[in-house]
C-alpha cells in the first residue's frame, strides 16, 4: 500500500482528500457565507445572472465569479438545491492546495515520502478544511494560486522551455484573482516571492523578463475582463461597493497588529508540533535540506507579518499561511522519523509526547464524551455513535503503543488518519444536535406556492434564511403606508422580530393578520453561545379585509 501510495502521490492525494470529506459533505448546516454564495449561484442558474451576479435579486459584485460559476455548473449537473452538489467544488480546491503543495515540496527537497508528508499536514490542518465552510471561496482563490507558484517555481529554477510554465502560471493567478480578487496574490503570492529572493535568488532575471512581464500580462487580462465588464455596464453600483469594500480594509473588524501571533493554532492536531518547527536554532541543525527549511520559514512568517498589517483582521484570512506552514511542519516531522528513537533529552521528547498523547487522549475519551453531548438523541444515531468510538478508540491505542516505540513513522500515519477518521465517522454525529425549537424554513416557498400566495421581507432575513427557503424574498417596508404595501389580497411575510402593537394597529383596519409561526434555524438552545438571533423569522400571513 505504502510503496502505491507513493508510485501514485497525486491519485493518493485526490482519494484520500474524497474518503475524508466527500461522504458526509453536507452533514454540516451551510453557513452565512456559503448561503450567499449558494444563493448567488442558485440565481445565476435559474434566472441567467452570469456576470451581472445577484443576491435575492440584489447586485452582488464584492465576490468574483469564478468560484460561483464553478458551483454553478456542479449544481446543473447534481442538483442545484442540492448542499452536496454545491460544496464539491470547494473539496475538488482542497485537492489543488495538497497537489500544489505536494509540487512545491518535490522542488524543494527532491523527495517523494517527505512531499507526500507535507501535503497530508496540510489536509489535516484544521482551517484548510474549515474554510471550505466558513468562507467556501477563498479556498479556491489560494487553490489557484498554489499552483501558480509551483509553475513560478519551475519558472524560476528551469534555464530552458520556461515559458510554458509562464502562460500556466499568469493565467492561474488571474484565476486566482477571478475568485477572491487580489487577497491571495498578497497573502500567499507576495510572501512566497519575497521568500524565494531571499533564500534563492532570482537566477537569470534578465533573460527571464520577457516571461516574467507575460505572467503579469496574463494575470491582469485573465483576472481583470469581469471587473471590467462591471464597470462598464453598471458603473454606479460598482463604484458603491468598491468604496464599501475599500473602506472595510481600514475601519471593519479592526484588530491589533499582533492579533495573529498565534498563528500556529490554526494547524489544529499540529499545533506544537507548527510552534517547535518556527524554532529555527533549534531546527537548523537537525533538517536535511536548510535552505528549503530557510525558505518555508520565512514564507510562513512573511505571510502573517504580510496579513498583520492589514487593519482589518479575521482568523480565516491566515489560512493561506497554512500553505508554507505545511512544509515548514514537514521538516521537523522528517526529522523525528529520522532521529527519535535515539533522543533522550528531556527537552526534545516531551513536546512531541505531549503532542500526540493529547491527540490520543481525544480519542480515547471520544465514546464518554460523545455519548454526554448525545445521550438525548443517542438512539437515533446509536451505529453511528459505536462506529465511530470503536474506530477513533482503536486509533489512539495505537497511536499510544507506536509512541512508546518511538515509531514516529507510524506515529504521523495514524495521526493523519485519526483526523480523517474524525470527519468521516464522527462528523455525521452533528446531525444529532437539533434543539427542540429548530423550525426549518424549506418547505415554506412549496406550502406558498400551492395556496397561490407570494412571501415578502420586512426588515433583515438572513442568508441561511433565504438560501432553505429556496428562492427570493422581495423586501418591502410596513412604515412607509398602505399604499406601499402588496397589491395582493394575500400574501406571506417574514420579520426578523414580532410586530409591534403599533404596527398591528396602523394595518388592522386593512389588513387581517394571522402570527402564523416562528421559524428557527439554531441548533443550540437559547443558552448557548452560539445562538444566533439573525437565524430566526417570525411568519405572518396577511389579509386585505372586503
Amino acid at each position: 500500500m505504502i510503496d502505491l501510495i507513493k508510485k501514485y502521490p497525486v491519485l493518493s492525494i485526490c482519494l484520500f482528500t474524497a474518503i475524508m470529506l466527500i461522504p458526509n459533505l453536507d452533514a454540516i448546516d451551510v453557513s452565512i457565507m456559503e448561503a450567499r454564495n449558494f444563493i448567488t449561484a442558485r440565481e445565476m442558474v435559474n434566472d441567467g445572472n452570469w456576470f451581472l451576479t445577484t443576491m435575492n435579486g440584489e447586485p452582488r459584485y464584492q465576490k468574483p465569479p469564478l468560484p460561483t460559476w464553478l458551483t454553478a455548473f456542479s449544481g446543473i449537473l447534481f442538483g442545484i438545491k442540492s448542499v452536496f452538489a454545491l460544496r464539491l467544488p470547494s473539496i475538488m480546491f482542497v485537492m489543488l492546495v495538497a497537489i500544489g503543495i505536494f509540487k512545491i515540496s518535490q522542488l524543494l527537497v527532491k523527495d517523494t515520502k517527505q512531499s507526500l508528508q507535507n501535503s497530508f499536514i496540510a489536509l489535516t490542518s484544521f482551517y484548510i478544511i474549515g474554510i471550505t465552510i466558513e468562507a467556501p471561496w477563498d479556498i479556491f482563490a489560494h487553490g489557484f494560486m498554489c499552483y501558480a507558484i509551483y509553475q513560478l517555481f519551475l519558472l524560476f529554477e528551469k534555464e530552458r522551455e520556461y515559458w510554458k510554465h509562464a502562460i500556466i502560471a499568469g493565467c492561474f493567478i488571474g484565476f486566482s484573482i477571478l475568485s477572491k480578487g487580489p487577497v491571495s496574490l498578497y497573502a500567499l503570492m507576495l510572501p512566497f516571492l519575497l521568500a524565494y529572493g531571499f533564500t534563492y535568488k532570482f537566477k537569470h532575471f534578465k533573460a527571464k523578463v520577457l516571461s516574467y512581464l507575460s505572467v503579469i500580462l496574463l494575470a491582469v487580462i485573465v483576472g481583470g475582463w469581469w471587473y471590467l465588464y462591471i464597470r462598464l455596464h453598471d458603473v454606479d453600483t460598482f463604484n458603491a461597493i468598491a468604496e464599501n469594500e475599500t473602506n472595510n480594509w481600514s475601519s471593519y473588524n479592526v484588530k491589533p497588529f499582533y492579533y495573529y501571533w498565534s498563528f500556529f493554532t490554526q494547524s489544529g492536531i499540529w499545533t506544537i508540533i507548527a510552534f517547535i518547527s518556527l524554532l529555527y536554532p533549534y531546527l537548523k541543525s537537525r533538517v536535511n535540506h536548510l535552505k528549503a527549511y530557510q525558505f518555508s520559514l520565512v514564507w510562513t512568517l512573511l505571510a502573517v507579518v504580510l496579513l498583520s498589517i492589514i487593519p482589518e483582521k479575521k482568523s480565516r484570512y491566515l489560512m493561506p499561511m497554512l500553505i508554507p506552514l505545511a512544509i515548514n511542519i514537514g521538516f521537523y516531522i522528517d526529522y523525528l522519523i529520522r532521529c527519535f528513537k535515539t533522543m533522550t533529552d528531556k527537552r526534545e521528547t516531551f513536546p512531541v509526547y505531549f503532542n500526540f498523547g493529547l491527540i490520543a487522549s481525544i480519542g480515547i475519551t471520544f465514546p464518554v464524551l460523545a455519548y454526554l453531548f448525545l445521550k438525548d438523541n443517542i438512539s437515533n444515531h446509536l451505529f453511528t455513535y459505536i462506529f465511530a468510538s470503536i474506530v477513533l478508540f482503536t486509533l489512539s491505542v495505537l497511536i499510544i503503543f507506536y509512541l512508546k516505540r518511538k515509531n514516529m513513522n507510524i506515529v504521523f500515519r495514524l495521526t493523519v488518519l485519526f483526523f480523517a477518521s474524525i470527519l468521516l465517522t464522527a462528523l455525521p454525529l452533528a446531525e444529532s444536535f437539533r434543539s427542540t425549537s429548530y423550525n426549518s424554513i424549506s418547505d415554506l416557498k412549496t406550502e406558498a406556492e400551492r395556496q397561490g400566495f407570494k412571501i415578502y421581507g420586512n426588515n433583515y432575513i438572513s442568508p441561511e434564511m433565504i438560501w432553505y427557503f429556496g428562492g427570493k424574498i422581495p423586501f418591502i417596508s410596513l412604515e412607509e403606508g398602505i399604499d406601499k404595501l402588496p397589491i395582493e389580497h394575500k400574501f406571506g411575510l417574514l420579520t426578523a422580530e414580532p410586530l409591534d402593537e403599533r404596527v398591528l394597529l396602523n394595518l388592522g383596519n386593512n389588513f387581517m393578520i394571522h402570527k402564523i409561526t416562528t421559524y428557527n434555524l439554531n441548533r443550540v438552545s437559547e443558552t448557548s453561545k452560539k445562538y444566533k438571533n439573525r437565524l430566526l423569522n417570525v411568519y405572518y400571513i396577511f389579509e386585505r379585509r372586503m
